[in-house]
């Protein structure tokens, strides 16, 4: 077969973002303005929630979002220690202890079981991530928290207070537009955070988004202002609303933060979110598609679409055995990528464990103590999946991966 040359994950612009960004950059308002709010707004509609807000990334709603609850020194956030860093790294930054918990035995999701015994008096929020797109099973996890509420001890914070129990703070960086027992994931955890990077299903260069449940006592415009003054600078007006006539003046109501989304931004995920079912539908195709030749050399990849839930089809897993039925080594799997890009093919890995990285060495965490997140990890390859490819192109991932495989002869 003809050599290509398959990307990896190349971002989908088309005209239609081009022009939605023209009209931001004409309009001369390139910052936080309209365009924000109006994809706060149909983010939030997506999702079946009240309120969204959009800001400059996954990370920074969810450092965000940490800050209102008001997690601090002395407070314990449980995360898997399978995931990307930010994740974490949000825990470390506001000062509170990062808790890991492996995942489940020949699975990439938390150990429901150990996550259970992770808790304690101190366990303020739990931070279950829907990876690769695929729910988290927000039923089992919001089990486990009423089964342990009477541990809880609730700051002084408002909000802790109204939800009396752990907050869970899902990480949805790889999933938005996926559904769970038919609803949203949106409308499971007490808040979720979506990734809008480069390369998510949908874009907007850099951002995210931040929405949550309506909470008991608690005033959804309040919270909403609170996102905006801690998101820039602690100032009591935005941008926008000091060009009124006359409306200079304002306040800086606490020393904060610096992490808004501009129009400019907005404008690619407004012209996306347009198009977004049609995107998620081709992702859809492209999954099923290599569903069956992977199965049929005898790898393991997951299942994105069940009757319980749909997954956002952001990244396709395999783990790689021999014909033998034993797992790939990490040699093995890198000789894998390498053959594989030797064909035009761009893979990835998802992910290094936490613990594998410098940064969680020194925090004390040992690859030893997550055995089954690092067996997970040691034979795991991500293969090309965005709506940039072909039929052809996808023809041909699919023939380079038998090839690979049997000229490995393993």
């Amino acid at each position: 077969m003809k050599k290509r040359n398959i990307q990896f994950s190349p971002p989908d612009i088309t005209k239609l973002e081009i022009q939605e960004v023209s009209d931001a950059l004409r309009s001369g308002w390139i910052t936080t303005g309209p365009k924000v709010k109006k994809l706060e707004k149909e983010v939030a509609k997506r999702c079946g929630t009240s309120k969204a807000v959009c800001l400059n990334s996954q990370t920074a709603c969810a450092e965000m979002t940490l800050r209102v609850l008001g997690i601090g020194p002395g407070d314990e956030v449980i995360v898997p220690a399978y995931t990307y860093t930010a994740s974490a790294s949000v825990i470390e930054h506001v000062g509170a202890t990062i808790v890991m918990v492996d995942c489940e035995e020949g699975k990439f999701t938390m150990d429901y079981d150990k996550l259970e015994e992770a808790i304690t008096e101190k366990t303020k929020v739990i931070i279950p991530v829907d990876l690769f797109g695929i729910p988290c099973d927000y039923e089992r996890i919001f089990e486990i928290v009423e089964k342990k509420k009477s541990l809880f001890k609730a700051g002084e914070n408002k909000i802790q207070k109204a939800i009396n129990r752990i907050v869970v703070m899902d990480d949805g960086a790889h999933s938005f537009g996926a559904t769970y027992k038919g609803m949203s994931v949106a409308q499971y955890p007490d808040f979720i955070n979506f990734s809008f990077h480069a390369v998510k299903n949908l874009t907007t260069a850099e951002g995210g988004a931040v929405t949550w449940k309506d909470i008991e006592g608690i005033d959804n415009e309040e919270l909403y202002k609170s996102y905006q003054l801690l998101s820039l600078h602690g100032q009591s007006k935005d941008a926008l609303a000091k060009t009124k006539l006359g409306a200079w003046e304002y306040d800086i109501v606490g020393p904060w933060y610096k992490c808004n989304m501009t129009d400019v931004h907005a404008a690619i995920g407004l012209s996306q979110s347009r198009r977004y079912d049609s995107m998620l539908a081709k992702r859809k195709n492209i999954i099923c598609k290599y569903d069956e030749v992977v199965k049929e050399i005898g790898c393991k990849v997951l299942e994105h679409y069940t009757s319980e839930y749909q997954s956002s089809g952001h990244l396709y897993i395999v783990r790689l055995f021999r014909k033998d039925g034993t797992a790939f080594s990490g040699e093995e799997r890198n000789e894998f990528i390498t053959k594989m890009a030797e064909l035009g093919v761009g893979t990835n890995v998802h992910y290094k464990p936490l613990p594998l990285h410098t940064a969680y060495k020194n925090l004390g965490f040992n690859i030893e103590d997550y055995k089954n997140a690092y067996e997970q990890y040691i034979n795991e390859v991500t293969l090309p999946l965005h709506i940039c490819l072909t039929n052809e192109d996808v023809e041909y991932v699919v023939w380079a991966v038998k090839k690979v495989y049997g000229d490995m002869d393993v």
